[in-house]
């Protein structure tokens, strides 16, 4: 797998492919307008063939990806050859590594950057150039190398070492790896449907890309992207992603236990979770009667009447557990405490209400929902949590772009901005 294929395809345009166990969206944007590509084109499909974010059913996978593909080709008018796709599956992990080389006396240049990052790749077993490979003998693949931080001889807070003189540079880098099986069955599927991929990203760190604040992303923050399959964790501090990891439970299974414990249909299941669900139970729900159709029964005059506090008893001890498990990766990760005290929601099952309350209890942080805001051109009904990632993915191709290989990377101060800082990391390792 190469991430670094040209992320534009003719006419500027940017697509970006989220593969979902709920949803499979599609964007096409304009990203050669300024910082803020341009949605032009949206599809969008029931998932199909997608288990915890992995592929079990290529053919499903592949017709959804083609019709949500097809539906945004047809809103933008245009036709696309090459996407960047989110990935969930595969157990996403990260590991941090820290590596030195000797400098002599003379000025850090791309090149030293480069050969420190080669001979990070080689100590740690990387085959492949740029990260992009798989590790020998683990069965797992590189999806992100992202320098974190710089040292020159000792000295510690570098942002962008070109240009300083010194002995020795370090480099600390974060890798995240993905199960090669996982990543190559999903490689298989999009290019079943005609396509090329520019990149993968995960999806908690696309996530963040379109929905912190520059502040945020400075002085740390956890997001947290709840989607249909899975829930992914991604703690980014002083303006990098450092920690990544998943949880395997979203959504689908509230909705799962609501059909087992209630004997309805899952359709049924989601309904009721949507139009009567909260996080949280309140004192009101025993007085409240809702309907709920049975399994097998074809009559709706048949539907059993239920407490609403019977469905938000079994919602609540899913909900607890997701988050506690969430709790329980950051410690024992050691970067919980680098995301502070802030957390930003992301995905579609974080749009239940009672989320944030719920969250901020069992985590003992402050939540907030983040939304896409670094794209225009979205509709209200698709600027929500749920499609972060997917416009994350836009920003993600559109820096990749303008940092594609055989452009000389000018030495230059940190950007202020996370899309200049998206860049930034980028020209440093490519």
């Amino acid at each position: 797998m190469n991430t670094m294929t040209m992320a534009k395809t003719k006419g500027g345009l940017v697509a970006a492919l989220d593969i979902g166990c709920s949803k499979v969206c599609c964007f096409i944007a304009r990203a050669d307008d300024g910082d803020r590509p341009r949605v032009i084109g949206i599809g969008q499909q029931a998932s199909r063939g997608i288990k915890n974010g992995a592929v079990v059913d290529m053919a499903g996978a592949e017709a959804a990806i083609l019709n949500a593909v097809h539906a945004a080709e047809l809103m933008a008018g245009e036709t696309i050859d090459r996407v960047i796709v989110s990935l969930a599956g595969g157990h996403p992990t990260s590991s941090s590594v820290g590596v030195q080389i000797a400098l002599n006396g003379h000025e850090v240049g791309d090149a030293d950057l480069r050969r420190a990052f080669n001979h990070c790749h080689q100590t740690h077993g990387l085959d492949g150039r740029n990260g992009e490979g798989r590790q020998a003998d683990s069965g797992r693949q590189t999806i992100h190398s992202i320098p974190t931080a710089y040292t020159i001889d000792g000295n510690r807070g570098v942002r962008d070492p070109r240009g300083m003189c010194g002995d020795r540079l370090g480099v600390n880098i974060h890798f995240v790896t993905a199960a090669t099986s996982a990543v190559r069955n999903l490689t298989t599927c999009i290019r079943r449907c005609h396509l090329d991929i520019a990149g993968y990203v995960v999806a908690p760190f696309a996530s963040g890309l379109s929905s912190l604040a520059d502040d945020e992303l400075e002085l740390g923050v956890t997001v947290i992207d709840m989607g249909g399959g899975i829930t992914s964790i991604a703690v980014f501090y002083e303006g990098s992603v450092v920690f990544t990891d998943v949880v395997p439970v979203g959504g689908n299974h509230v909705t799962k236990d609501i059909a087992r414990g209630l004997s309805t249909t899952l359709a049924h299941a989601e309904r009721l979770k949507t139009l009567y669900g909260h996080a949280m139970a309140t004192d009101a729900d025993a007085r409240e009667m809702i309907d709920v159709p049975q399994v097998g029964e074809e009559d709706d005059a048949n539907a059993r009447q239920v407490p609403r506090s019977l469905l938000i008893g079994i919602i609540q001890p899913r909900l607890e557990e997701t988050f506690e498990l969430v709790r329980s990766h950051l410690e024992a990760s050691g970067f919980g405490k680098l995301g502070g005290r802030r957390v930003v929601l992301t995905g579609g099952a974080s749009l239940l209400p009672g989320m944030r309350e719920l969250g901020g209890l069992i985590l003992d942080k402050q939540l907030r929902v983040g939304r896409p805001t670094r794209v225009s051109g979205l509709a209200e009904a698709t600027a929500g949590p749920a499609y972060a990632t997917c416009a994350g993915l836009l920003l993600h191709g559109a820096a990749e772009d303008r940092t594609a290989p055989g452009k000389s990377p000018a030495v230059s101060q940190t950007p202020e901005n996370l899309f200049g800082r998206v860049g930034h990391w980028l020209r440093e390792h490519f």
